[in-house]
């Protein structure tokens, strides 16, 4: 691997103090490539989702080095590591996250608009985020004339409308049904394909992690196993 963009090193996550204190994380080594596309799998309290806390700076580590494009995370303060999220990462959730009274386009422009960009700029950018996820024509849409995958998508363009290098997705298709999982894993997959974003995704889903090229096992606050997979879905028309 070429240096990483992500890099962690004995990675140790406590929370608490004296007999009652719990580690959730115990040394966790990490590379993640750019351009990569990892599926983090696990049961639940294994340290998954501490981990993807740290790595998209909402929560530092007890002890131990993160590395982002070179860079100390965990020396940041915690200004510094809003602006290192707001700058290179995006993030999408189980729970679609959208403001209900919002339209499509308002919702997409939300990160834009805490960032202070001019109101023409915000637009410009949410309609190409909306047009890349396939709903140019349902800007005007609130969340509730949505369908699930659709509000999905909207999510989605909200995590990438401000390009960010990383993208984090905790459990993307836990609300939506298998074929709607499908196709937003197919657009996950076509956004790290033709994009260049790096994907991370938390999944309970062996058939969702097939997608990914990288397959991340937690047990135990630890990294079990990394596995590769040389033939994720629509990795051979691509030409890889």
């Amino acid at each position: 691997m070429a240096d990483p963009i992500i890099r962690l090193r004995g990675i140790v996550k406590t929370y608490g103090e004296g007999p009652t204190a719990f580690q959730a994380l115990k040394g966790i080594d990490l590379d993640i490539g750019a351009g990569d596309f990892v599926a983090v799998m696990g049961a639940s309290g294994s340290g998954k989702s501490t981990t993807m806390n740290i790595l998209g700076c909402l929560d530092v580590p007890t002890r131990g080095e993160y590395l982002f494009r070179g860079h100390h995370v965990e020396a940041l303060t915690r200004d510094e590591r809003a602006l290192l999220r707001r700058k290179y990462f995006g993030f999408v959730f189980q729970g679609f996250n959208l403001l209900s009274r919002t339209s499509a386009l308002e919702n997409v422009e939300l990160p834009l608009v805490y960032r202070g960009d001019p109101k023409a700029e915000r637009h410009e950018a949410a309609m190409a985020a909306l047009d890349k996820v396939g709903l140019k024509d349902w800007w005007d849409h609130t969340p509730a004339e949505l369908s699930g995958g659709q509000q999905q998508r909207v999510a989605i363009a909200r995590a990438i409308v401000t390009r960010p290098q990383v993208l984090l997705a905790d459990e993307p298709t836990g609300n939506l049904d298998s074929e709607r999982s499908v196709e937003i894993m197919e657009l996950l997959s076509d956004l790290n394909r033709n994009s260049g974003i790096t994907v991370l995704m938390v999944t309970h889903e062996p058939d969702m992690a097939e997608f990914a090229r990288t397959l991340v096992h937690f047990k135990d606050g630890l990294v079990e196993r990394i596995e590769t997979n040389a033939h994720p879905p629509g990795l051979a028309e691509q030409g890889a």
